[in-house]
């Protein structure tokens, strides 16, 4: 399986966009590491392949952002998923 390319932090919109969408697998893997109580940095490292101990200050960044951009999607986003689509 191969990771979709990421930014060191997601688009903030107000509605799902197009990466939010090819980053669902990695914003549920986020919550579901959180759930477990998982080392972020451990985290990072797995989902996004950066090295924490090389990059700290991107490895957090990263991390944050995404798993905050999951947290929004669970409690306002994904409502925009199961809107219906105008064509």
């Amino acid at each position: 399986m191969t990771m979709p390319a990421f930014q060191d932090c997601p688009p903030l919109t107000e509605r799902v966009n197009a990466y939010d969408e090819q980053h669902l697998a990695t914003y549920v893997r986020l919550l579901m590491a959180e759930e477990e109580g998982a080392d972020w940095r451990e985290v990072v490292l797995v989902l996004f392949g950066l090295d924490p101990a090389r990059e700290p200050d991107r490895a957090k960044i990263v991390h944050d952002s995404h798993l905050a951009r999951a947290r929004w999607m669970t409690e306002t986003g994904y409502r925009h998923l199961i809107e219906p689509r105008m064509h």
